[in-house]
C-alpha cells in the first residue's frame, strides 16, 4: 500500500509541470504575414503560363475587340455572381484560382473552352490537369452555360 502510494505521489508530481509545457491538441498560431499571404493572390502555381492552348471544346476562335462590351460585362457579372462565386473569386484563391489577370496565363478560347466543356477539359487538357491537382483534385461542375453565357463571363473577366 505504501508503494502504491509513491507511485501515485511520483505521478502527480511529475504531472504537475509549468503550464507551457502542457499542450492539448493541435495548435496553431499564424502570423500576420501569413494571414495577409493566403488573402491575395500570388502566381505561385507550378501550372504553366500557356497562351496557345485552346483547350478542348467547340471554341476555336475568340475575337475581344479593342474595347470591353460593357452591357455583355455586366450580363457576365451576374452570371458569375450566381453560378462561379461558390469556388472563385477575382482577387483571391479559394475553391479554385482567383480569375483577376486570367488572360495573362490563359488564352480566351481555353477559358470559354473550360466554362462550356469542363469535364472533357479535365480528363484531356494537359493544364485543366494541373490545375486539378493543384486545388486537391476539386473538379469544376459543369455549369451548363450557353456560349453566350460564357462569352458574358469571359467579357466580364476581362474586367478584373
Amino acid at each position: 500500500m505504501k508503494n502504491l502510494l509513491v507511485v501515485f505521489g511520483i505521478i502527480l508530481f511529475m504531472s504537475c509541470g509549468s503550464s507551457e509545457e502542457k499542450k492539448k491538441g493541435f495548435e496553431y498560431n499564424r502570423t500576420q504575414k501569413e494571414e495577409k499571404q493566403s488573402t491575395t493572390t500570388t502566381n505561385n502555381s507550378s501550372v504553366p503560363v500557356d497562351l496557345d492552348n485552346k483547350g478542348i471544346g467547340p471554341i476555336s476562335s475568340v475575337d475581344f475587340g479593342d474595347s470591353i462590351d460593357s452591357q455583355m460585362a455586366a450580363e457576365g457579372e451576374n452570371a458569375f455572381k450566381q453560378k462561379c462565386m461558390a469556388c472563385h473569386m477575382p482577387n483571391r484563391k479559394l475553391i479554385g484560382p482567383a480569375m483577376s489577370g486570367i488572360y495573362d496565363r490563359r488564352s480566351p478560347e481555353w477559358v470559354m473552352n473550360l466554362l462550356l466543356n469542363p469535364t472533357e477539359m479535365l480528363k484531356q487538357d494537359p493544364i485543366a490537369k494541373a490545375l486539378l491537382q493543384e486545388y486537391n483534385n476539386i473538379q469544376m461542375l459543369n455549369q451548363n452555360l450557353s456560349q453566350e453565357e460564357a462569352r458574358a463571363i469571359s467579357e466580364y473577366l476581362r474586367t478584373l
